[in-house]
């Protein structure tokens, strides 16, 4: 039984809902895909230079909406660099309400969000899965993974890493959406960095 099956099942002490009023960090104003141009960096075994650059298109798209939130797509398309192997980025999907950014990470999204966005109140949220917030602070341990989630001026950075130097960053900002995103696995053995253009 998947996770957010068992959530939905297990528990709603569910948020408040009055009606989903827009997330500051992660929000669009109808279903149209968004596109924006990221530049930055990325490394790996493979690659003879410490780091090499990296472009991507980051699409965001609203795939879902509902009364109390939305579901959101984002994909990278267009990744160029000079890598002789080419980078894939899996695509995200991210359940927002008024205050939180959770990642629905199942073997079946699409069925996942058909599940979800049929509900009338948002699921339960695992702690592992918050990835944004609009108020507060947010520290969450996970065996040595270390998440903390804070708030800085317009932006909302997701800060995750193991001592092993796997790591996570993302950072969301006001009215914007996302504006950073990079991830790494081991000592500098695999990773990227990517920051939107302007």
């Amino acid at each position: 039984m998947s996770r957010c099956r068992i959530a939905i099942i297990i528990m709603s002490i569910l948020l408040p809902v009055s009606g989903y009023a827009a997330n500051p960090f992660l929000d669009v104003h109808d279903d149209k895909p968004v596109s924006a141009k990221f530049r930055g960096t990325e490394w790996g075994e493979e690659i003879q230079e410490d780091e090499i650059p990296l472009s991507a298109r980051v699409v965001t798209t609203r795939v879902a909406k509902m009364p109390w939130g939305a579901i959101f797509k984002i994909e990278f398309t267009d990744l160029k660099s000079s890598a002789p192997q080419k980078r894939e980025i899996r695509p995200d999907y991210f359940i927002v309400t008024d205050d939180r950014i959770v990642l629905l990470n199942e073997e079946d999204n699409d069925a996942a969000i058909k599940k979800i966005s049929a509900l009338d109140k948002p699921p339960e949220f695992g702690q592992g899965e918050i990835y944004g917030i609009a108020r507060g602070s947010f520290n969450y341990e996970d065996g040595l993974w270390k998440t903390t989630i804070s708030l800085k001026g317009d932006l909302c950075i997701y800060d995750a890493s193991h001592p092993s130097g796997h790591f996570k960053k993302i950072v969301w900002k006001k009215d914007v959406g996302l504006v950073e995103y990079a991830s790494g696995y081991g000592a500098h053995a695999d990773g990227f960095r990517l920051k939107r253009q302007k």
